[in-house]
């Protein structure tokens, strides 16, 4: 059966339901997306996170023990999870075990973990998390990135928490959070499987008529500087610079041009030793194991980012090597052995992208949640097929933007 996007009415409110039904395994997968409720969503830095982790703590009637060893027994996986934008709980099982797993779903969203032991021990294991990151380089580059490029914005933020920010949080707040954002009214259900589609309306009705009425505020956009900077972070630790980079890409998340958008960045950075920055980087100079960059396009923000490691010495020349890597890309564009060797991969390989069922509802859903028509992914690859050499080097001048590069390094003095 093809995959389908139906309105579900949901106390009134019309509840997206992107569904499949296959039947070639006896399994069934269920996801429900809350719009607006990540991360970014409250400016308690690691609240949306703990929330989330609260929630895979199971009842409070039950503890967390007995609730997972109630999964285990019926090998029922259920989870939650913040991303920046939104706020995921997922479940899937054998079809035999489905009806546990959304009786088991629904006791959790019932009632949650609300108690000091399950929150201390949420708490134990974020920390423990942040204590880990302090040596984490790659990490602490990609931070710093963040704050220079978006300076002054929500995605500078330690939206992922502080040690302080983690102590911080009482059952209060997480109680607050999930009842002011997790809600029938602002959720989009992904379900497939070995399932009639009307047991997965049945199901969505179950579930998320027990949430109440959020008010969902959409999330600002948020554009990089286009103030070339770069920050430092010292650590006598390191042996290596971790060099992270970014800048603006003026493009919106629902243009019906973003097949160009993929070529791009398959030749500037994302195709491994067939990219440009690749290339260039390590293949000719040696100066990194390896390089990377990719073209972002979220609601909440458009950029590019990249990064490398290399030796300290190298610092200097690996940072002007990306800028005139960037910076030769957008003026000269791309050659015609390059476009044709990345429709060879993209289209060839388009398959390898839909062959699960968990391919094709994320790839439905990402187009639904884009406000891409259905079975826009399949015609983009169709016209990366077709797209010619001019058309390319066309669109990549109109960005100029993206050489506007600005640099998170940690390194050693």
């Amino acid at each position: 059966m093809a995959i389908t996007i139906t309105d579900i009415d949901v106390k009134g409110a019309k509840v997206p339901l992107v569904f499949e039904e296959n039947s070639q395994l006896p399994i069934v997968s269920l996801q429900i997306v809350f719009q607006n409720s990540g991360e970014l969503s409250t400016s308690h830095d690691g609240l949306a996170e703990m929330s989330a982790k609260l929630l895979s703590e199971g009842t409070s009637a039950d503890g967390s023990i007995a609730f997972a060893t109630k999964l285990d027994d019926k090998a029922i996986h259920l989870s939650a999870y913040a991303s920046r934008e939104n706020f995921i709980i997922a479940a899937s099982s054998l079809k035999s075990e489905f009806k546990d797993a959304v009786m088991l779903l629904k006791a959790l969203l019932k009632d949650p973990n609300y108690t000091r032991e399950a929150l201390a021990k949420i708490k134990r294991q974020k920390l423990g998390w942040l204590d880990q990151k302090k040596s984490d380089f790659d990490y602490q580059a990609g931070v710093l990135l963040r704050q220079t490029l978006f300076a002054f914005t929500p995605l500078a933020r330690p939206y992922e928490g502080t040690e302080e920010s983690i102590e911080s949080i009482t059952l209060k707040d997480i109680s607050s959070f999930i009842n002011s954002h997790i809600g029938y009214n602002n959720a989009i259900v992904v379900m497939g499987g070995d399932v009639s589609f009307k047991d997965a309306e049945h199901t969505t009705k179950d579930i998320l008529s027990l949430l109440p009425k959020v008010d969902s505020k959409p999330l600002p956009l948020i554009k990089a500087s286009v103030e070339e900077k770069t920050n430092h972070v010292y650590n006598n630790d390191t042996e290596q610079a971790y060099i992270y980079f970014g800048s603006p890409f003026d493009y919106s998340y629902s243009s019906d041009d973003q097949y160009k958008v993929i070529i791009m960045e398959y030749i500037l950075g994302s195709a491994g030793f067939g990219s440009r920055i690749m290339e260039e980087i390590r293949v000719k100079r040696g100066l990194a194991y390896s390089a990377y960059a990719s073209l972002r396009r979220t609601k909440v923000s458009s950029y590019l980012t990249g990064y490398l490691q290399t030796k300290l010495e190298n610092e200097e020349s690996a940072k002007a090597l990306v800028k005139e890597v960037v910076s030769e890309f957008v003026a000269k564009g791309i050659t015609d052995q390059e476009l044709e060797s990345a429709k060879e991969f993209l289209v060839g390989s388009e398959a390898l992208r839909t062959e699960t069922l968990s391919q094709r509802l994320s790839r439905t859903f990402d187009d639904y949640y884009y406000g891409r028509p259905l079975g826009f992914s399949k015609e983009q690859n169709e016209k990366i097929a077709s797209v010619t050499l001019k058309e390319m080097n066309e669109f990549i001048a109109s960005h100029p933007e993206i050489t506007k590069l600005s640099f998170g390094i940690v390194t050693k003095k």
